[in-house]
Parts: C-alpha cells; structure tokens; sequence
C-alpha cells in the first residue's frame, strides 16, 4: 500500500518538534547550513517538506527516528494502525490493542 504524507500535520508536528527540543529557527537554519530560514517557515505551513537529509539530520538532533517526524494520510478508521506515526500514539494504540484482546478473551 502507497501512503500519502499529510503535509500540514507534519509541518505542525516538525514544529512542535523543533520548539519542544528547545531550538528555534534561526538554530535549525545554521544546523542544516541553510542561507535562509523561509524554508522551515515552509515546511512549518505544509507547504514544502524537508529533504530526507534534512530529515536525517533532524532526526539525529531530535533523538527520534526520520519516519516519527513525517504524518502518513489516513483514509478510514482501518488505516488507523499505519498512520501511527508518533511514539507516543504508538504506546496508546499497543495499550488499546492490549485492552481490546483482554476484553475479547
């Protein structure tokens, strides 16, 4: 199955991110030694996504994998277990999914 990232939710989730970290953006603009800081803004808005070297670097600064920095699209309640993409989401959808076979067994 091909997913779709959802450019918007990830630009809120890379900000939140970033601002949580402690870093602002004329920090991540020197870090990925870009003459600008318009495309953090960008990506910020959902308009442009990082490079993957930019995920890269990001990811590494973070402490968290390339893949928990990126929100998948998700189409129906089914795809709901592909579009975990934070660690956080991911330990609510374990307990949940621990909950729900307790409760059927």
């Amino acid at each position: 199955m091909y997913e779709h990232i959802d450019m918007k939710k990830t630009g809120i989730l890379l900000k939140y991110r970033i601002e949580k970290a402690g870093y602002t953006v004329k920090d991540i603009q020197k870090l990925l030694q870009l003459s600008c800081p318009q495309p953090i803004y960008r990506w910020f808005k959902g308009m442009i996504l990082p490079s993957v070297d930019h995920l890269y670097v990001l990811s590494r600064l973070l402490k968290i994998h390339m893949e928990d920095l990126l929100v998948p699209q998700c189409e129906s309640v089914r795809d709901m277990e592909m579009c975990v993409c934070t660690s956080r989401y991911k330990r609510l959808f374990e307990y949940w999914k621990h909950l729900c076979i307790n409760k059927c067994a």
